[in-house]
């Protein structure tokens, strides 16, 4: 029974879901409110990097396929686009983390704000395409990745720490 449970690894998935849990009560409940400037930080990609990099690439799009169907639940101007985004930003950020860069903290800061600027600019594709396209909205991004940053820095540490390998 012991080598069953084992192989299911309840402990670790618990921990995720603890993490996911935290992650999205604090995105949508204290980090929203939080607009300076009129921007909301998203920290979601970072920790969806995170896992992605740490858990490899069918947990980590697993973990990123139901954080984006919460989040986009969360976010009523969402439909479906993060439930589509995060597992591939999950899955690209895993396979590049197996065959190009290493799991320390200034790579995965690099992916964090890469994963980030991609979702700024498909929230930011996704407005002009439903209302209209403003100049303003490139600064408005750029603000948003900007803003997420210490947060995206805070969403390492939990997958860093779980990963045995």
């Amino acid at each position: 029974m012991k080598d069953f449970l084992g192989k299911l690894n309840i402990r670790k998935f618990l921990q995720y879901a603890l993490y996911m849990l935290l992650v999205l009560v604090f995105q949508t409940m204290l980090f929203s409110q939080l607009r300076p400037l009129g921007v909301c930080s998203m920290f979601l990609p970072a920790a969806v990097a995170a896992v992605g990099m740490f858990e490899g690439a069918i947990p980590g799009a697993v973990f990123a396929l139901v954080l984006g169907f919460f989040a986009d639940m969360a976010f009523v101007e969402n439909t479906v686009a993060f439930t589509i985004l995060f597992p591939a930003i999950s899955f690209a950020t895993s396979f590049i983390s197996r065959f190009f860069i290493n799991r320390r903290f200034f790579a995965y800061m690099v992916v964090a704000v890469v994963a980030l600027a991609v979702t700024a600019v498909v929230q930011m594709i996704k407005t002009a395409v439903i209302d209209a396209w403003s100049a303003i909205m490139i600064p408005t991004a750029l603000f948003q990745v900007i803003w997420s940053l210490p947060l995206a820095a805070a969403a390492y540490f939990g997958p860093a720490k779980w990963i045995k390998d």
